[in-house]
């Protein structure tokens, strides 16, 4: 009887000091993303330094060929909304016969928040796209990187999912890895495209990370208030016969 309780007190410990150190990461990653986005937004409106943006741009010019291009063009339309709607919509579909309510919530209101969000930031900065694109001019302001803010928000919800399903470790490092590639490589592909300078990219990354981190944590204490709730109405009332 001791053992078990003590071996049941150390079990919630353990599980009370990794959901500690999840949240200081997450805290301390917000806090980096916002400084990076201060940062970046510094630069390129205060100091008005292109060494970043000219750099990437230097650097990848080496490495267009039609290869390359063909790979980029494909990265780049997975953070297009051409792709991002239809995926939202059968994610939406799958959760809800699925019976997983509160992510067919989370897809929509985190896709839509970010695009609102979006649209506000890149009308107040007012950022003009680079000159010379690759292949064709992207229509709308350049700051920041909608497809970087987009793609972060929609795979990085994808990421915590994988993070906390029960698949196999091999599995699901795998899954987070390659979704994290395709994260990078869409923000890539925009630069590579000279569509959007590396700066955009950033900003787009940074704020894409904050949005995620917020309406995640928001919606999840959304999410189990009202699970309390539906928890408090179905449990009999003292005096009635159940």
């Amino acid at each position: 009887m001791i053992r078990s309780v003590r071996k049941g007190i150390k079990k919630s410990w353990a599980t009370a000091t990794l959901l500690s150190l999840e949240l200081l990461a997450v805290v301390a990653i917000f806090f980096i993303a916002l400084f990076a986005f201060v940062m970046t937004a510094r630069m390129v409106f205060l100091t008005k330094n292109s060494w970043f943006d000219t750099n990437a741009f230097r650097f990848l010019a080496d490495h267009v060929n039609d290869v390359n291009t063909n790979i980029m063009q494909g990265f780049s339309f997975l953070g297009t909304h051409y792709f991002l709607i239809p995926a939202n919509l059968l994610l939406i579909g799958y959760f809800l016969i699925k019976k997983h309510r509160w992510y067919s919530i989370k897809f929509p209101v985190i896709a839509l928040g970010s695009l609102l969000l979006m649209f506000l930031l890149k009308t107040f900065f007012g950022r003009q796209r680079p000159l010379v694109p690759l292949l064709s001019e992207a229509r709308g302001l350049s700051f920041p990187s909608g497809h970087a803010m987009m793609s972060l928000s929609f795979y990085g919800l994808l990421i915590i999912m994988t993070y906390k399903s029960n698949l196999a470790p091999a599995v699901k490092w795998l899954l987070i890895a390659m979704l994290g590639l395709c994260i990078v490589f869409i923000g890539i592909s925009r630069v590579y495209l000279r569509v959007h300078y590396a700066s955009d990219v950033l900003a787009g990354f940074t704020l894409g990370l904050m949005w995620l981190i917020l309406s995640v944590f928001i919606l999840d204490k959304i999410e189990n208030i009202s699970k309390k709730q539906i928890k408090v109405v179905g449990e009999p009332q003292p005096g009635l016969v159940p």
